[in-house]
This record gives C-alpha cells, structure tokens and sequence, in this order.
C-alpha cells in the first residue's frame, strides 16, 4: 500500500536566523516550476543566494514544514513599508513531492496567525496567473483576487489580535523550538 504525503506527515515551526542555510538549501532543491512560480520567473542559483541573504530581516517572519528535520516548504510573511506595517506580503514555496497536500494551507493558517498578531490587517499573495495552487489556496481563506497584468493578488483581511491569538502563536513557537532542539540532538547523537 502506497502512503500519501500530507502536512500532518511534517512539523511545521519558525524559522530562525541561524538557519539561514537550511531555508537557502530548500530553495535550491525546488524544481524548475516549483522556483519559476515561487520567484515569478526563472531564477538562477546565485540569485537564490542572494535572495536568502537579504531575507533575514528583523521584520521577516518566516515559517517552515519540515519532514524528518528537513525543510520541505516554506512562508515568508514581509511587512510592506516602516516598522508596525498594517499590510504585508506573504510568499510560499514547496517542494513538489509536499505540493498539493495540505501543506500551503497550515503553512498560509500560521503565516495569518502571525500577521494577525503583529497588526497587519491585509497580507498581499501575489502569483502568476496560471499557478492554480496558490489561487485554490487564496480562495480557500477566503481571499479576494484580482487580476492585473498576469498576475493575480490575493487580499486576505487579518482580524485583530486577541490574548488568546497571541498565547496560540507563543505555543506555537514553543513547541517548535523544542522540536528543533530534540532534532538537533538526535542528529548529534546518532553514530557515523
């Protein structure tokens, strides 16, 4: 009997700095229509470098799924303009094989739970217009898109924070950190 893949297969948790190779790794391993619709065009492997080393700003809020202790997808949830932003970009990318399963969808549920709790009240998802996968995901939440010049722009309206919002996401991060330490841990502890 063949598995399917699904989110429930992987972990899903913040991003840290330190781990600025692990999510450059990542991006390197999305085929080319993967990378094509992740970037809005062909990109080359350099660009994706430099792409990564710019990503890690204070304001960059980034969740990934990782199989296994591998990072197999990823959000990026970027403040639009100055400090306390209330719009935002968010950005997803993921490997085809997690493509299709549910994984763009907790990974868009996290990215909208942290928007929310930093004040964002419109997260801007910007793809080109023959990526069916991220217009399902945008109708999915319940955003309205519009098409201009290709492209398609979702718009998905943040409520507010509440105490409770924010205790999930603290939760959320705390069993992520965890995780990731646990992981760390048994990869140093297995013999070689």
């Amino acid at each position: 009997m063949q598995h399917t893949l699904a989110a429930d297969d992987g972990l899903i948790r913040k991003l840290w700095i330190a781990e600025v190779d692990i999510y450059r790794d990542h991006l390197l391993r999305l085929d080319r229509d993967s990378r094509h619709s992740r970037f809005g065009g062909a990109v080359s492997d350099e660009f994706i470098r430099e792409y990564v080393g710019s990503t890690y700003q204070l304001n960059v809020v980034m969740h990934g799924f990782f199989v296994d202790g591998t990072l197999r997808g990823a959000a990026e949830l970027r403040p639009l303009g100055p400090a306390f932003a209330r719009e935002a970009e968010a950005a997803f990318s993921i490997e085809t094989p997690w493509q299709s399963h549910g994984v763009g969808s907790a990974l868009l549920d996290r990215t909208l739970l942290a928007a929310r709790n930093r004040g964002i009240r419109i997260l801007h998802m910007a793809c080109l217009a023959n990526n069916r996968r991220m217009q399902e995901l945008a109708r999915k939440f319940a955003a309205e898109l519009s098409f201009d010049f290709g492209s398609v722009v979702g718009e998905v309206a943040a409520p507010r924070p509440t105490p409770l919002s924010v205790l999930r996401e603290m939760v959320a991060d705390g069993h992520g950190f965890a995780t990731a330490v646990l992981d760390v841990q048994s990869r140093l502890l297995k013999p070689t």
